[in-house]
């Protein structure tokens, strides 16, 4: 037991920011839109909240300060891709570069530089409960939110109409067009979610996973956090169950020497990114689920005025 909950305990942390990126790039690619950004969105979230929280002292700035640079990534992308109908595979990467490359340069002074992190939410009662009350019911606020934003973001997409119009968009955006929706607009909107979550997900990484900021500190969970979303065929509930799963891989190299696991530290590096490549591998090798899951009118830009 004394090695097995703190493991379980850090299955939640390292879960807990791919699950707030890939909720985010799901209601972004349900509305036809493929944003390859979701890591330069999470690194810029990840610096301006730890930046601002540096400077105020309160947590509650800094994770509304990393929404908003996550919102303002975002609305950069969909300027170019849905004003400016740019091409969204190279618009998403270059955004990735580009909040990898400003990240460095705002957080160049406070590399190193520490915070106390989030602190802990117990639930009176439920927190006495042996082991299910440490792992459950004393969190920090933000995996708390990323529990009940599975359940809204699961309600909103198969329980109101608003989620039916945003998943029509997604599979035929000309026929949501002639029926009078503003395809546009309800694409800004899932765009702009998508970056709120990505930068959500970066604001965990820098005060509460490892508070503290590094350059690059994000290592590839956003591109983790896309392959979630085909990983899950678009579904909430899914996408929760795959990012515990990643987050046990990932953490799996910090835990495997007290096992008693002799593997080399690269080895079990690499096994996030390698599972990844397998998961991709075997989902795309049926396409037939594929084609019945994915948004028919994913990564198709829209054209008005034809």
């Amino acid at each position: 037991m004394e090695i097995l909950l703190p493991a379980l305990l850090t299955i939640i942390t390292a879960a807990t920011p791919l699950l707030f990126a890939a909720l985010g790039e799901l209601v972004t690619e349900k509305s036809g839109v493929l944003n390859l950004g979701v890591e330069g969105m999470m690194v810029m979230g990840a610096i301006v909240g730890f930046a601002t929280v540096h400077v105020s002292g309160s947590a509650t700035l800094a994770i509304l300060a990393s929404i908003l640079a996550g919102m303002l990534m975002a609305a950069i992308f969909a300027l170019l891709v849905l004003k400016f109908h740019a091409s969204q595979v190279p618009t998403g990467l270059a955004l990735t570069i580009f909040g990898i490359g400003l990240s460095a340069l705002i957080g160049q002074s406070m590399i190193g530089v520490a915070y106390d992190g989030i602190p802990q939410i117990a639930i009176p009662l439920l927190a006495d409960i042996p082991l299910l009350g440490r792992l459950l019911f004393q969190q920090d606020f933000l995996v708390y939110l990323s529990i009940v934003m599975v359940v809204s973001v699961s309600w909103f997409l198969y329980r109101t109409r608003a989620g039916l119009i945003l998943r029509a968009v997604g599979d035929s955006h000309d026929a949501a067009h002639a029926m009078g929706y503003s395809v546009i607009r309800i694409r800004l909107l899932a765009i702009l979610f998508g970056g709120a979550m990505a930068g959500l997900g970066g604001a965990y990484l820098s005060l509460a996973y490892s508070p503290l900021w590094v350059e690059q500190m994000t290592a590839g969970r956003g591109w983790i956090a896309l392959a979630l979303v085909v990983f899950a065929t678009w579904r909430p509930a899914r996408v929760l169950l795959g990012a515990y799963l990643f987050g046990g891989i990932t953490i799996l190299q910090l835990h495997a020497q007290a096992f008693g696991i002799a593997v080399p530290s690269q080895v079990m590096s690499m096994l996030p990114y390698l599972a990844t490549i397998v998961v991709l591998v075997i989902i795309s090798s049926d396409r037939s689920r594929i084609k019945l899951n994915a948004p028919a009118s994913l990564g198709r830009a829209f054209h008005p005025s034809r």
